[in-house]
């Protein structure tokens, strides 16, 4: 007797009947639909075993339902996108939210090269400089008065020389006495370490930091022979032609102050007048 050959899920008979195996087990085409096949995204029906099965991440159409969202056009073997996972003809995508180039105007496709700055897009052969009219692409650039410049237009065209190299100044510029600088060639006239940032002075026109300054120029203290600057309001006493710090002011003897106080001098020493008087 020859043995039965049913449908795995409802039993019927599958003897001159079309059927599909699955993992070895036979399924009649009503069931295996059922159980198996997907549903279009398009029209919401199955697609039957006879019907081709578009598929686009865990999406499923019909390949008579694979169509643009947008213009309705179908999409077999073209260039699509999708939109919220769903597909769109690369013209309605582009003509919907592709960004457009601030020169020409024109959609900027997807897939093509773009350059962006501050929120505004260019085609990569519309981003030029505005001088040479070279395509500027990765290279850096400035922009003035609405318009990009390429480095070497900029600076031949706008920027600043350095008073002490005659080079541009693009960055990191200093202005002294009304001339600029590069923040590397404003150095100290002594040591040569930058100045920028720090607290300074001249003379003669020449800018020296503040130690410089004072091992160079400054008197020095009758008592403790470091130079005294008179800079940002420092107090220094002064008496026939000597000068001393505030706090070196002091009685020889007894080491009081004598700020603000009468004092009488021994030779090259100041005194107080109580020590004064066993002299």
């Amino acid at each position: 007797m020859a043995e039965s050959y049913d449908c795995t899920e409802c039993n019927e008979s599958l003897y001159g009947q079309k059927y599909i195996l699955k993992e070895d087990n036979p399924f009649c085409i009503k069931c295996y639909e059922e159980l198996f096949s997907n549903s279009c995204e398009w029209c919401r029906k199955l697609i039957g075993c006879t019907s081709k099965d578009l598929s686009y991440r865990d999406h499923h159409w019909h390949s008579e339902c694979f169509l643009c969202i947008k213009c309705r056009r179908s999409l077999l073997d073209q260039p699509f996108t999708t939109k919220d996972e769903m597909p769109m003809c690369t013209d309605c995508y582009s003509n919907e939210y592709s960004a457009k180039c601030c020169v020409c105007l024109k959609t900027i496709m997807p897939g093509s090269k773009k350059m962006e700055h501050k929120g505004n897009s260019w085609h990569q052969s519309c981003f030029i400089c505005n001088h040479c009219q070279q395509p500027i692409g990765t290279r850096s650039f400035v922009q003035r008065d609405g318009n990009k410049y390429c480095l070497p237009c900029y600076e031949r065209q706008f920027a600043l020389q350095c008073v002490h190299c005659h080079k541009p100044i693009t960055t990191r510029g200093v202005n002294y006495r009304d001339q600029p600088w590069h923040k590397e060639c404003f150095v100290c006239t002594g040591c040569k370490q930058q100045l920028a940032g720090q607290r300074f002075t001249s003379r003669d026109d020449f800018a020296y930091c503040l130690a410089c300054f004072c091992n160079l120029f400054a008197k020095k203290c009758a008592s403790c022979t470091a130079p005294i600057s008179g800079l940002g309001g420092t107090r220094y006493i002064s008496f026939d032609q000597r000068q001393w710090h505030n706090d070196c002011f002091r009685c020889k003897k007894c080491c009081v102050s004598l700020v603000g106080r009468g004092f009488l001098t021994c030779k090259d020493d100041i005194l107080c007048p109580d020590c004064g008087k066993d002299l």
